[in-house]
């Protein structure tokens, strides 16, 4: 990046690595030193919380507002309804209002977290829902007004279509309107609000330069698109996503303490890029934290969990998280705050099987892996290795929690409710 910014937004961008592109670099930068512009990312509703894959552009937003610029969360009410196409093999199932309005809710408790929605700043954000100006178009009207200004065959050439055919995947008509109510969106934003600005993963980049073309050639306005990078861990893998699924933001689908556990499992060479992402560390302290090795870059690790959860969950629950860990690991105890399986007395009948335990608790997804891990000695039982697969837990055996192991990471206690 050869580009020296004016705006502290844009210099924050390129210095913390979560710029990847942008339509007109100058020309943002002049309108960003210019005064508070609104800037927004949308979410589709998808589930009932965003995912750590959604944090960079959280963190973004948060980034924006910190540097005197006002963020406008757009929930996707109505583009929910469709589905995003972009990068995917197969067509989003497709969800009712009742769904999406539920989704919509358990994601916006997390926004609060990082972003001021009630201050009497002129920066204030905003949290709006596409279906507000989308669930009442007229069709032939937005055909006529809209559609006639899109390019099939251009639409055809981004590379999130473009992917999807040539591996002759069918995309159908519904999500090939995906990209034309996107683009709406911006149009709608920008005579609204005066929205300037579209963020999103690079991923977005041909919905984003759709929205601004839209707009330039509907209301000849001047506006611009940046990208942050797709990422993925050191070792490749799809950030969000762990060995049990989904990194959920929302404290009763991943606890603070599970939360707090994948950041300490970060790889040692994605700590020093993590820190400078996920939190709002000084970034010379991010990559002296991020070069430590041997035992000490445990350290690093520590802090990194403790600084992005505190962000989320609060300090406090970030300290608990701590402790509990420490007492899991370096002393061998149970832990407090570990997540928990509670069998009611009718549940466990005469006896579950350790399998059916493991299974129930999280640590394994089915009998057969579970089986797996006790056969190549994975399991642990109080500390103790487990080796007998056939073993009954009754009664007598949760007269106290036990305390289950899948590796030397993953936890769980098991007790009688």
């Amino acid at each position: 990046m050869t580009y020296h910014p004016k705006s502290d937004f844009i210099a924050t961008m390129i210095e913390r690595g979560f710029l990847a592109d942008c339509t007109d670099y100058q020309g943002l930068d002049e309108a960003l030193i210019s005064g508070c512009k609104p800037a927004y990312i949308g979410f589709d509703a998808t589930a009932k919380s965003l995912h750590v894959g959604s944090l960079i552009q959280i963190m973004m937003l948060r980034w924006f507002q910190k540097t005197g610029h006002q963020p406008i969360t757009l929930m996707g009410g109505g583009t929910t309804k469709v589905g995003d196409p972009s990068f995917r093999a197969d067509e989003r199932p497709l969800l009712g209002p009742e769904q999406i309005d539920e989704n919509i809710a358990g994601i916006k408790k997390v926004f609060s977290a990082y972003i001021d929605y009630d201050s009497d700043a002129e920066n204030k954000a905003l949290m709006l829902n596409n279906a507000e100006w989308l669930d009442g178009l007229n069709y032939l009207d937005f055909l006529r007004d809209i559609g006639r200004h899109f390019s099939v065959n251009r639409m055809l050439a981004f590379e999130s279509v473009k992917s999807r055919l040539d591996r002759e995947q069918s995309l159908s008509f519904l999500e090939f309107n995906y990209m034309i109510l996107q683009a709406y969106d911006f149009l709608e934003l920008n005579r609204r609000y005066g929205c300037v600005l579209q963020m999103g993963g690079s991923d977005q980049w041909g919905n984003i330069v759709n929205g601004i073309d839209l707009t330039r050639r509907v209301l000849d306005h001047e506006i611009y698109g940046l990208t942050s990078p797709l990422l993925t861990t050191s070792d490749g893998k799809k950030m969000g996503k762990s060995q049990d699924g989904a990194v959920w933001l929302n404290a009763e689908m991943r606890s603070p303490y599970e939360f707090w556990q994948f950041w300490r499992n970060t790889t040692d060479a994605d700590v020093g890029r993590f820190l400078k992402l996920y939190t709002e560390m000084p970034v010379d302290e991010c990559d002296r934290l991020g070069a430590l090795q041997g035992s000490e870059i445990n350290e690093a690790k520590i802090r990194l969990a403790n600084e992005i959860t505190a962000l989320l969950h609060g300090a406090e629950a970030a300290a608990k998280a701590e402790a509990t860990a420490r007492e899991v690991f370096e002393k061998g105890g149970v832990g407090g705050d570990l997540p928990t399986l509670t069998l009611s007395a009718d549940e466990l009948g005469d006896g579950m099987s350790i399998v059916q335990v493991i299974v129930k608790s999280g640590l394994a997804k089915s009998g057969k892996e579970a089986k797996r891990l006790i056969a190549e000695n994975g399991a642990k039982l109080d500390d103790a290795p487990l080796t007998d697969a056939g073993l009954m837990i009754d009664a007598g055996a949760l007269s106290s929690p036990i305390k289950l192991s899948a590796g030397k990471k993953r936890h769980a206690l098991v007790q009688l409710g």
